[in-house]
């Protein structure tokens, strides 16, 4: 579903698409079978939909899908033994009601699959993309994608969709999905957005919401991070103004209510301290004091250096620049941003030579173009002029 195909309401159509693809399976096809049938039926609904959209779509997409898998099951001459065991096509009528979106999200984030592979194929089974649409977004050849989609269905193919699955394994699959950015004609932060919502709306953990408030949160915030010229701006530059308060408040509420059920996890940490960002009204009023204090938590349940990385700067903020110096000492120097947010420290502690001579090797460091040229900036700007920029 495509900008291509506007009569077609993408939405409705992708929410519907992990309950077409477990009604396949549950009347025998396996998970591969069922995908590619669920997505050939998908192209055509594009045609067939535009003059005339069914009133069920779900019904519609299980029975032209279920064709699609008989045709192919028909059509392989190996498989002559397997037909027979194929149950006749059921007349067309309403789908089952039954979501198993769930177990869906927990097969396409199975732990034997790559981080690629779990993101590419949660898109397309659950989020209902085409291999087109994640080709373009992830700016590969659609024949990459392809290739890349195939293993990772051939991987989970064998598995039951009533296995347990891991939880925390989906929220990292959907945090990967977030942070990917706004690339081709899919807007990957926007439809991980999305895909935690229907999550959230399966389950009662408070981690699950948890992820919900910070992509929220952070998502508020997408339109000041660039100016006008589609340069990167940090967040004690951002015009406030331009952030989604709407959006921030539903985080927050979200984050509330997680809160509120006493089982404190990372990413319901991680969106505190977004909160905090979201509740002042300029860096100088942020409550540095509580953002150190919920950093500590976080690194308390994850021990994770990228989390100690980001404490630092917090303390540098609460307590200045040489005590974030102090709470760099402990990481290694080689960790991607260390030389960014050393640099950022330095200013701060009134050392700028050192700081401009780390904004230069963090800038040589910089994987994306948006921050290597933000990086330079800072080290051009260190004349002694305006507020240090912070590492972003």
């Amino acid at each position: 579903m495509s900008e291509d195909h506007p009569g077609v309401d993408a939405a409705l159509v992708r929410d519907v698409v992990p309950e077409v693809v477990t009604a396949l399976v549950r009347r025998g096809a396996d998970f591969t079978e069922a995908e590619d049938a669920v997505q050939e039926a998908l192209v055509r609904g594009l045609t067939a939909w535009e003059d005339d959209p069914p009133r069920d779509p779900k019904a519609w997409l299980v029975t032209v899908a279920w064709r699609c898998h008989l045709d192919a099951v028909r059509s392989d001459a190996a498989r002559r033994t397997r037909e027979e065991r194929v149950e006749q096509e059921p007349a067309p009528g309403p789908a089952l009601q039954r979501d198993d979106t769930l177990e869906l999200f927990f097969r396409c984030a199975h732990p034997s699959l790559g981080p690629s592979a779990a993101v590419a194929l949660t898109l397309r089974a659950v989020g209902g993309l085409t291999t087109r649409q994640i080709a373009r977004a992830y700016l590969v050849p659609e024949a990459t994608m392809a290739q890349r989609i195939s293993r990772a269905k051939r991987t989970v193919a064998g598995r039951r969709l009533d296995e347990p699955g891991d939880l925390g394994t989906v929220l990292r699959v959907l945090y990967l999905v977030f942070s990917e950015g706004y690339a081709g004609d899919v807007d990957l932060a926007t439809e991980a957005v999305r895909l935690t919502r229907r999550l959230a709306g399966l389950t009662d953990e408070p981690e699950v919401a948890g992820l919900l408030a910070l992509v929220l949160l952070t998502h508020a915030r997408r339109s000041a991070r660039t100016d006008a010229e589609g340069r990167l701006v940090p967040l004690a530059e951002q015009d406030r103004s331009r952030w989604d308060e709407a959006m921030a408040a539903e985080g927050v509420a979200v984050l509330q209510r997680a809160l509120a059920q006493d089982r404190l996890g990372e990413y319901q940490a991680q969106a505190a301290v977004a909160a905090l960002h979201a509740d002042a009204r300029s860096t100088e009023e942020t409550d540095w004091v509580q953002v150190v204090e919920w950093y500590d938590e976080l690194v308390a349940i994850t021990d994770s250096p990228v989390h100690r990385l980001a404490r630092a700067v917090a303390v540098g903020e609460a307590d200045g620049g040489p005590a974030g110096l102090a709470a760099l000492v402990s990481l290694d120097p080689e960790m991607p941003r260390y030389a960014a947010v050393s640099a950022y420290l330095h200013e701060r502690s009134d050392r700028p030579a050192d700081a401009a001579r780390l904004y230069r090797e963090a800038a040589e460091a910089a994987t994306r173009v948006d921050e290597r040229d933000h990086l330079r900036r800072q080290a051009a700007r260190l004349a002694g002029r305006g507020r240090p920029g912070d590492p972003g």
